[in-house]
């Protein structure tokens, strides 16, 4: 729940695991982004299967949802990662496969470039495991350049079941 005198921003989340059950796991995340201190899930996109990309494994379920937050860009990276620890991810090197991925997008119109957080998403226009979750949400956000730039990459938008 957000207090009232806290004015919410909003943020687009990215959701992604291709480890153990992946797509129940990323349902989950979705359902967890709203039980966060000073935080409300506003929507969440489908879930979409892609095959990694400069990672490894089986294939990634992906989604993204967009929240309405109290939280600073730092204190809501801080809950992402303690829900990525709660779901046993792991980080032996960089892009390994993973039970759960959870990156921030966008914050309201933050940009933000430090250590630990970089906003927009620094890779988030090359990859259509991104693009089109946030377009089904947000159609206003990923331009059209954007979605065409990644219209080559292998992604199939899953049916609920």
């Amino acid at each position: 729940m957000i207090p009232s005198e806290v004015q919410p921003v909003t943020a687009y989340i990215a959701l992604g695991a291709n480890l153990g059950d992946a797509r129940g796991t990323v349902r989950q995340a979705v359902q967890d982004l709203g039980t966060l201190p000073q935080t409300r899930l506003v929507r969440s996109s489908s879930l979409y299967r892609t095959a990694p990309i400069d990672s490894s494994g089986p294939d990634y379920i992906n989604a993204v949802a967009e929240v309405a937050t109290g939280l600073s860009p730092q204190a809501l990276l801080s809950e992402l990662q303690r829900l990525e620890h709660a779901a046993g991810r792991e980080r032996p090197y960089r892009n390994a496969p993973r039970t759960l991925d959870l990156d921030i997008l966008l914050y309201d119109d933050i940009m933000l470039d430090s250590t630990t957080l970089t906003i927009p998403h620094p890779r988030m226009a090359e990859r259509a495991f991104v693009l089109l979750p946030l377009a089904e949400i947000a159609p206003h956000l990923p331009c059209a350049q954007k979605l065409a730039a990644v219209h080559g990459q292998a992604i199939e938008r899953l049916l609920e079941d």
